[in-house]
C-alpha cells in the first residue's frame, strides 16, 4: 500500500535539486521550536567569539572526519 509519504516523496524526488534545498528547508524550519530572542542573541555573541577564536588562532581544530573516527572507536558495540 503506497502511502501519502511515499507519493509526496515520489514527487519531491523529481524537482530539481534547488526546488528540493528550497523544500528540505522549508520542512526543517517547520520543525523548529519558537525561539527566545535574549537566547538567539546570546548565541550570536557566542558564535562571534568562537569565530575570533578561530581567526586569532586561538584554538586548535580539529577535522571532522578525525572526531567522527574517536567517536565511533568508543561507542562501536
Amino acid at each position: 500500500m503506497v502511502t501519502i509519504a511515499d507519493r509526496v516523496m515520489d514527487e519531491v524526488l523529481s524537482l530539481p535539486a534547488d526546488q528540493r534545498m528550497n523544500l528540505a528547508d522549508r520542512i526543517l524550519e517547520s520543525l523548529n521550536s519558537p525561539t527566545d530572542p535574549e537566547i538567539d542573541a546570546q548565541w550570536a555573541v557566542e558564535v562571534e567569539r568562537r569565530v575570533q577564536e578561530i581567526s586569532n588562532g586561538e584554538v586548535e581544530l580539529i577535522p571532522g572526519e578525525e572526531v567522527f573516527a574517536k567517536i565511533h572507536l568508543k561507542y562501536k558495540k
